[in-house]
């Protein structure tokens, strides 16, 4: 049996062992798959596994041996599911695995925001501001507490359901918007989080952090009109998806001061295009789409995704989303 991964340097660039994927059949591993070259590499594979190599239905329909796509991430919008769904071909995902990973970031960005350590340490170092100091200690821009700031989440998935954790361990008060409140409406009885329309979330909160999927309905969901709503010294975090926000409205609302700053770990586009308005933007604070990627995760990820193979080979279904 031939397996095939199209992009496996992001997943594994050295630090983890694909032996246990290699056990399951003849595997080849590529760091990286161009347009050009799919057809050749996936041809003959019965197991393709991708993380954002696009697999439309022209492709799949090339793939006559083909039975299996595992998407070596969450979102699986990459793959045609009807096309392979046609074919009586298998799409998987891996749910769940970089949850503390991205709940790590959220604070990462947003402690970065308000206690400012970055910043700090650039003046200590690099520019010598404390020696020079007349005093002990010297700030030029405003430190921030987090106790009884009130968090917004948009979604309340395993991500967001853990940042409202975090945040309460901070002693932040939690208020959620999410397509299913009465899901969820324990939540308000035994932590006291509130759940509010998109509108009340944007204007009462202090920070705002999205976990929410991308849909067709979502696409730009933060624009001028909801940033408009905001309170001057709030901040907005995005470990989701770029495209939910409208880039150029939320670089208006930070360079104007409308927003106070903005934590992110993805773009519209990845890698960005240089003249991205958030990458000029005041007051952001930007990472290269990590917050997945820490060796724990990738590791569980890496198993998850042995697992749904061997489920797959005894005729289970494991994470199918097809």
């Amino acid at each position: 049996m031939k397996i095939v991964v199209l992009d496996g340097h992001t997943l594994n660039p050295g630090d983890l062992d694909w032996s246990d994927l290699a056990a399951l059949g003849e595997l080849q591993v590529y760091d990286r798959t161009a347009p050009a070259a799919l057809l050749e590499r996936a041809a003959g594979a019965e197991i393709l596994l991708t993380n954002k190599v696009a697999l439309d239905s022209s492709l799949i329909e090339s793939l006559p041996k083909l039975r299996y796509i595992g998407v070596l991430a969450t979102g699986y919008d990459m793959v045609d599911g009807a096309a392979a769904r046609r074919r009586d071909i298998a799409v998987t995902n891996v749910p769940g695995y970089s949850t503390p990973s991205v709940v790590q970031m959220v604070f990462a960005l947003l402690l970065e925001m308000t206690q400012q350590v970055g910043h700090y340490s650039r003046l200590v170092r690099q520019e010598g501001r404390w020696s020079g100091s007349p005093d002990f200690c010297f700030w030029d821009r405003p430190l921030r507490e987090l106790a009884g700031l009130r968090m917004g989440l948009v979604g309340f998935g395993q991500i967001g359901r853990q940042v409202a954790r975090v945040a309460a361990a901070f002693g932040m008060r939690v208020q959620v918007h999410t397509a299913h409140p009465d899901k969820y409406r324990h939540w308000q009885e035994t932590e006291g989080i509130v759940f509010l329309d998109l509108e009340q979330l944007f204007a009462k909160s202090d920070v705002v952090s999205l976990h929410c999927p991308l849909t067709a309905e979502t696409v730009g969901l933060v624009d001028a009109s909801l940033l408009q709503l905001m309170k001057r010294r709030a901040l907005l975090i995005n470990t989701a998806r770029g495209p939910l926000l409208d880039e150029q409205a939320v670089a208006c609302a930070l360079n104007s001061g409308r927003l106070a700053g903005l934590g992110i770990d993805v773009l519209s586009s990845e890698p960005p295009a240089v003249d991205n308005p958030l990458l000029a933007a005041a007051n952001v604070h930007v990472t290269p789409h990590i917050a997945w990627a820490t060796e724990e995760a990738r590791g569980r990820l890496l198993d998850i995704a042995v697992a749904n193979i061997k489920a797959f080979l005894i005729g289970e279904a494991a994470n199918v989303v097809n």
